[in-house]
């Protein structure tokens, strides 16, 4: 019989990837992603391993809102006191803070556990072009490549 293979958190090979959101729709990038941090796109893919990669992603101000979710897509916090709660559209959010549009979109499509913000630990997000993980030796992947 022929056993399933488990991987081990320290027999991982974590590698970098680069991904650029000019002009890709928000939804499309996130999937993309979240697969990577969870190691989906590996043979050895264990479901309660992290196995994934380390996902850079740069101009995240040039991400796409098809539709009208620029307008109508809203984003809520809520301060804990007595009437703290704020909204945010998704428009207003893309130009105050990219980087936390796409954060928030990728860490909804993660576990809901440890394990899913250990993995969100390995996403690194950036308004424009520039990054700091040269070191590092990105690969860049195309993500109409991806989809």
């Amino acid at each position: 019989m022929r056993q399933t293979y488990m991987a081990k958190p320290n027999e991982t090979e974590r590698k970098w990837v680069l991904l650029d959101a000019t002009d890709v729709p928000l939804g499309r990038l996130s999937t993309v992603a979240a697969s990577m941090l969870r190691g989906k796109n590996k043979p050895t893919f264990t479901p309660n391993v992290d196995t994934g990669d380390s996902v850079i992603i740069i101009n995240a101000e040039k991400v796409k809102l098809t539709g009208k979710k620029a307008t109508d897509k809203k984003y809520y916090r809520h301060s804990g006191y007595t009437g703290g709660i704020k909204e945010v559209t998704a428009g207003t959010l893309r130009e105050q803070k990219p980087e936390r549009l796409v954060e928030n979109s990728i860490r909804g499509m993660l576990p809901h556990n440890s394990l899913g913000r250990l993995q969100f630990k390995h996403l690194h997000v950036y308004a424009g072009p520039e990054h700091k993980h040269a070191a590092q030796q990105p690969v860049a992947l195309n993500i109409e490549d991806l989809i």
